[in-house]
């Protein structure tokens, strides 16, 4: 058994790829949909909450970046939480963001159904989960190079059109800066830079920490991407420019260009906060329907970017853990191109819970899900921040000297398990979010009795004569 998980796989992404991957992780229905709760909650000062969410998340993928260099596998996370910290930890870890990952994957192909419904209100958000599960689990069986290729040209449009994107705004702010309602000033003149108090900034974070959800897919990619140890610190630095440019610059465009407070009412009369994008909703009231109609395809097509992500990354994970021990054997095969192809179906399976959800619950499915998202998501980084920990001890005694140390460890491990630790209390702070918060240790429970049913399972002698 080969507990790596690089066994059957192959080193087929490149640069280019890998550097698309993670860029395109971070753009997805956080920046364009769930922006609109953002700003419900903190108004301008929006900006400062993916600012220090942002830097928290780059000091996380430090941490797992650091130990992905010195051993690129195939099941991430969860192989580094086995091999340093212990096999529940593993366990534990891998499962987690299996499910933390299906839930993504519905969040993903649910908001493809309002973006539709932007252009075709009438056409049903099942319907269009449904075909966008069709389409992605077909790329995804043909090979990790469609894969790579597919995501490359997936991210490569979603980041021109969010600096295009960016660049009108700032072009219709220079063309309208004389007119009321228009310029920087609605930053602050609109109730102020904080109209809800720091209080409401600390209630966005829950949100903010959603919006992030998706950069540690780099982490599944290391173990088919040639050259790990130069491509993977690269596509890792970047990524707090990514959040500066794609975060703070797009919300500054979209806060100057209309009075936030407009923009919500807006929202609410079309449907609710999460009716549909602010970002093509503001080139729509602006009057500008050509430039809405082409972003809210942009939109799309993000969306469908960061499902087939996720795809790859639940199946590479289920893949790997398969080859731990932490799942059925059966998962832990790959065909002849390198495919998982039975976790591959199991990932897909899972995720058609979706369709059922946006036939029961159209209106409230998307705020659901992303709850319960941000509880497993805070579990997934703390896995990694304190598996990192363990990681440095283990390699102080081992007088090993990494290729790509964390920066500023141990004390930026302390301060992003302070952050999670924030960013769950925010959730408990919230009745409408409270219930994800008390699913917490109810989960661990789960899988803690999961863990030893199946180590008693697996340390049970054979039954003599029990079979042919």
């Amino acid at each position: 058994m080969d507990p790596t998980g690089i066994h059957g796989l192959q080193q087929r992404l490149r640069n280019r790829h890998i550097q698309l991957i993670a860029l395109g992780g971070s753009i997805g229905t956080g920046l364009f949909l769930g922006s609109a709760g953002v700003l419900e909650r903190a108004g301008p000062s929006m900006l400062l909450a993916y600012a220090l969410a942002g830097a928290m998340v780059f000091l996380i993928m430090r941490f797992l970046g650091e130990m992905l260099v010195e051993t690129p596998v195939s099941s991430s996370f969860s192989y580094f939480a086995d091999r340093y910290w212990g096999r529940f930890a593993g366990y534990f870890s891998g499962w987690n963001t299996v499910v933390l990952y299906v839930l993504v994957a519905m969040v993903e192909l649910s908001a493809a159904g309002k973006f539709v419904q932007f252009w075709w209100p009438w056409v049903p958000g099942w319907l269009t989960a449904a075909l966008g599960l069709l389409a992605i689990t077909a790329l995804n069986l043909t090979s990790v190079r469609a894969y790579g290729e597919s995501e490359f040209w997936f991210a490569l449009f979603k980041v021109l059109a969010v600096l295009a994107m960016i660049g009108f705004g700032a072009w219709l702010l220079l063309a309208h800066r004389e007119s009321p309602g228009v310029g920087l000033s609605n930053l602050w003149s609109q109730g102020g830079f904080l109209p809800h108090g720091w209080s409401g900034l600390l209630m966005s974070l829950g949100l903010v920490a959603f919006a992030f959800g998706g950069i540690e897919i780099i982490g599944f990619a290391a173990a088919e991407t040639h050259d790990p140890s130069r491509v993977i610190p690269k596509a890792i630095n970047q990524i707090v420019y990514r959040v500066l440019l794609f975060y703070v610059a797009s919300s500054v465009v979209l806060l100057s260009l209309y009075p936030w407070q407009g923009l919500l009412r807006h929202l609410q009369e079309g449907g609710g906060t999460y009716s549909s994008s602010p970002f093509a909703l503001i080139f729509s009231v602006l009057g500008d329907r050509l430039a809405a109609n082409l972003l809210n395809l942009v939109i799309l097509s993000a969306a469908l970017s960061v499902y087939n992500g996720i795809v790859y990354s639940t199946s590479r994970l289920l893949y790997g853990m398969a080859r731990q021990g932490h799942a059925p054997g059966w998962l832990g095969v790959a065909d002849r191109r390198g495919v998982p192809v039975r976790a591959l179906g199991i990932m897909t399976l899972a995720t058609a819970g979706c369709v059922l959800m946006n036939y029961l619950i159209p209106q409230r499915v998307i705020e659901v899900l992303m709850s319960l998202v941000t509880a497993a998501l805070l579990l997934l980084w703390a896995v990694i921040v304190l598996t990192h920990l363990y990681f440095r001890r283990a390699m102080r005694e081992q007088r090993v000297r990494t290729g790509f140390p964390a920066l500023f460890s141990p004390w930026s491990n302390y301060a992003c398990l302070g952050f999670i630790v924030l960013v769950a209390g925010v959730l408990f702070a919230s009745e409408t979010t409270r219930a994800s918060v008390w699913a917490i240790p109810v989960w661990l429970l789960v899988l803690w009795l999961a863990y030893l049913l199946r180590e008693r399972l697996r340390r049970a002698p054979p039954v003599a004569g029990g079979g042919t």
